[in-house]
């Protein structure tokens, strides 16, 4: 069984991340995994450890932005005894620990600049030097990073060094927004909901179609882990019982009402509609308004672009 298979989801934009992951996983290649708060970055990072030659290791995290600048240094390389006030033994730092294994920086771009260059130099040689210390130490140690903002702004702005982001971005891998794979909410609900009832023994509560068709609508500014944190709410306090729409939480039921309140004005014929034709006209309209360019026309449309070439396949549709 692939390691994978334990990300839930059977969207267009998930398929195409998880094959660039399989085959990432496959070898020791530096990753950036790219993607807004709460889009499972860490939980990514993660199932590739484990689908790689480094699983038996030790797979460390450190969020860049939880350390002040004074000490990740030491944090990440270690520092002698006496280094600095309040050094009092040795200590020997999160790539000694990771060595074999994988180091996970999560929130890359909060990576103070002064050690970026550290950074730049353990991943040209492998080469650490602790704090306070004169001799270097060289360790074993993959480096998948994250980030939720846009590096190349950072580079810019003089926040980030552009050597430094080009040696991380060897495989770049972008997360989508929950919104953006809104055919896995169901399923990724579903499996929150089992989780809790099996975590706290209770009895799980089912969501209602009509709360699934709410909770598919709402663009969760949170993504997963905002989906999560309510799964378990509702798991607790409805256990047993149909979740029902007004049982959601305000601001994801007004986007229900929202829409209704703000309908396009179309209005669905007596005798009906081939959904399926209509949807392979605008696809095709908006191919031929943009020349074929399919990531403009997912924009027409509304669309990512993975779900606009899975829509396309299923179409028969073409470019030329």
């Amino acid at each position: 069984m692939s390691h994978f298979n334990s990300i839930i989801g059977q969207s267009p934009a998930l398929d195409s991340l998880i094959r660039v992951a399989q085959i990432a996983a496959s070898t020791d290649v530096t990753i950036l995994l790219k993607g807004e708060t709460g889009t499972g970055k860490e939980v990514l990072a993660q199932t590739i450890q484990k689908a790689s030659s480094r699983s038996d290791k030790n797979f460390i995290t450190l969020n860049c932005a939880a350390l002040p600048e004074g000490l990740i240094e030491s944090e990440l390389f270690g520092h002698k005894k006496g280094a600095f006030t309040g050094a009092n033994s040795s200590a020997s730092g999160l790539f000694k620990a990771a060595d074999g294994g994988t180091l996970f920086l999560d929130e890359i771009n909060s990576l103070p600049v002064s050690i970026q260059g550290r950074l730049l130099r353990f991943l040209d040689s492998g080469e650490c030097l602790a704090v306070g210390d004169t001799k270097p130490y060289f360790v074993d140690v993959r480096i998948i990073a994250a980030t939720n903002v846009d590096l190349t702004k950072q580079i810019k702005a003089g926040e980030f060094r552009s050597d430094l982001y080009f040696r991380l971005n060897v495989v770049p891998i972008e997360l989508p927004t929950l919104a953006q794979r809104s055919e896995d909410i169901e399923h990724l609900a579903n499996h929150f909901l089992s989780m809790f009832a099996s975590e706290h023994t209770i009895t799980a509560p089912t969501f209602s179609k009509q709360s699934l068709t709410i909770l598919k609508a709402y663009k969760w500014p949170g993504n997963i882990r905002e989906l999560r944190n309510l799964c378990e709410r509702l798991s607790i306090l409805l256990a047993g019982k149909t979740i029902e729409p007004e049982n959601l939480p305000l601001e994801v039921r007004s986007v229900s009402i929202d829409r209704r309140a703000k309908s396009s004005g179309y209005i669905l014929p007596e005798t009906g509609i081939q959904l399926d034709s209509i949807e392979a006209d605008l696809i095709n309209q908006a191919l031929n308004r943009t020349n074929g360019n399919r990531s403009k026309s997912a924009r027409l449309l509304g669309l990512s672009r993975d779900t606009l070439l899975y829509r396309m396949q299923k179409h028969g549709l073409t470019t030329h």
